[in-house]
């Protein structure tokens, strides 16, 4: 008999270890550990929606006539890690052999790499078959250091796989229409209403009050992620059909009664393998040449950029820097993460409605993400580990691969600049530019020094102050410090004094 190990986010039910014959010498095993369930606090739906995707796949195998065994959280015979379930099922079982996927993160691949190494049966590892690039098309990329820079990874795959291309050239005349995406939502039109699900999750619930599982962020008596691959293809469909025509433009926006505007939502789907990158990109673009009078080009290769482009370059980035991106902290910050991220309670709307969100629904949008909380954690001088766990914790679609690079390397610039070219800080005034939290905020947007001024307008000059040295010299930082230079000294000098006081006293 051989073992099969599937992975919680690697239920792929088009994966070609379900289409081999002779189905009845492999035995595949799943399981909920405490090991995954505490190396760092999840959000409660978040815990949730991964049990309720894991069931539901085995389920499937199942009516596929497998053989299997899944571990519940709360089985006797639940060891609550891999290599020691793993282990007692081979002496179960008389394994002999052991079949796993590649796992995405590092701290699990470490995992299977040791268990491989002392296990005195064969081990064997496959790929997921999910990406578009392999992990030895990732290492080589680390050989040519022209691939970390995120357009020519975006060109070279696009050009692999042919997508968006007429005659070898990019569709459009252009490669990138990313300066057509940074549009305010004026509530012109309606936002077609958010498609979730009801998934039932009594049992799964049941299971974590026995389990006392540590969680954080609003409870639930339903699921409303997908759980089958059918759910996320439904859930992709009505993306197509309702929200693609609009993504584009507004993917930067931000409202107070809108959590998901034009996005997809397909994130957890994606990251738990439900559904793979290349058929939605193929499906959008089939989707695009048929519909060419109602979509614009703009919106659709701002969505598959998010696919193809950033989406595998930060899996990459992710396997060739991660001890630099892991450990880094280059801005020696050791600050806690404010109150506010795990309360949702500020007189700051902007943060407030962004960290309830997140509280509330275990999602939030990418410019929430980066351009709200990642922005005010940097300015906060909070240190990353802290915001690293934060974000891994709280979002249902975080996985370490993704959500590290993006968190420690987009967000917090802790890598130095290995993924992004600068740190993405701003003033209120990006922020009251792609949505309405200014409106009606208590604090003034306008004002840098005053009791009542916007405290990310001091703080971003503070930033730069104290940064100046490490930033001065950084070819697209080089206008900020500009404009700080002709600052009027004494009021440059009343505003570090604010940002200080809000440092310190952490009241906001």
């Amino acid at each position: 008999m051989i073992l099969r190990i599937i992975l919680g986010d690697q239920l792929n039910p088009n994966h070609s270890w379900f289409k081999e014959k002779n189905q009845e010498n492999y035995l595949y095993a799943m399981m909920e550990l405490r090991s995954e369930t505490d190396y760092v606090i999840h959000h409660y739906k978040k815990v949730v929606a991964f049990f309720d995707a894991m069931r539901n796949f085995h389920h499937w195998l199942q009516t596929q006539k497998l053989n299997t065994v899944y571990y519940k959280l709360t089985d006797k015979e639940n060891k609550q890690r891999f290599t020691e379930n793993i282990q007692f099922l081979i002496e179960k079982y008389n394994i002999q052999e052991v079949h796993f996927q590649y796992p995405d993160e590092k701290r699990l691949y470490d995992e299977f790499k040791e268990l491989k190494k002392k296990s005195s049966i064969t081990v064997k590892a496959f790929e997921s078959e999910h990406f578009y690039c392999s992990l030895q098309e990732l290492a080589e990329f680390g050989k040519e250091k022209k691939y970390e820079l995120l357009e020519n990874f975006y060109r070279y795959v696009r050009k692999k796989h042919h997508v968006l291309l007429e005659n070898e050239k990019p569709l459009g005349g252009k490669w990138n229409y990313d300066a057509e995406n940074r549009n305010k939502w004026k509530e012109a039109f309606k936002v077609p209403k958010v498609l979730t699900f009801d998934n039932s999750v009594d049992e799964i619930i049941a299971d974590l009050e026995v389990a006392k599982i540590e969680t954080f962020g609003q409870k639930t008596k339903i699921s409303q992620f997908p759980n089958s691959r059918e759910q996320a293809l439904t859930q992709f469909d009505y993306f197509l059909k309702y929200l693609l025509p609009h993504f584009g433009t507004y993917q930067d926006a931000m409202h107070t009664e809108e959590v998901m505007l034009f996005h997809s939502n397909l994130s957890f789907a994606l990251n738990v393998k439900m559904i793979s990158p290349k058929e939605i990109v193929e499906k959008t673009e089939a989707y695009f040449y048929e519909n060419q009078d109602t979509i614009e080009l703009a919106q659709v290769e701002g969505f598959i950029r998010q696919i193809i482009g950033w989406r595998e370059y930060v899996r990459m980035m992710y396997w060739n820097h991660f001890d630099t991106i892991k450990k880094g902290n280059f801005f020696d910050y050791n600050r806690k993460l404010p109150d506010v991220y795990w309360t949702g309670k500020s007189k700051m709307n902007c943060v407030s409605n962004c960290a309830q969100n997140s509280l509330d629904n275990a999602y939030a949008h990418h410019i929430q993400r980066l351009m709200v909380l990642g922005n005010f954690a940097l300015l906060m001088e909070t240190n990353p580990d802290e915001v690293d766990a934060w974000y891994l914790g709280v979002y249902a679609d975080a996985i370490e691969w993704v959500q590290l690079t993006n968190t420690r390397g987009m967000s917090q610039f802790a890598d130095g600049g290995k993924i992004a070219t600068k740190p993405y800080v701003s003033s209120g005034n990006y922020i009251d530019k792609m949505s309405n939290y200014c409106t009606e905020c208590s604090y003034d947007k306008k004002t840098k020094y005053e009791e009542n001024s916007c405290p990310f307008n001091s703080l971003y000059w503070n930033f730069l102050d104290r940064n100046r040295e490490k930033l001065e010299d950084n070819r697209r930082m080089k206008m900020m410090y500009a404009l700080m230079n002709k600052m009027d000294k004494t009021e440059l000098s009343k505003t570090l004094i604010r940002a200080n006081h809000l440092l310190e006293t952490r009241n906001f």
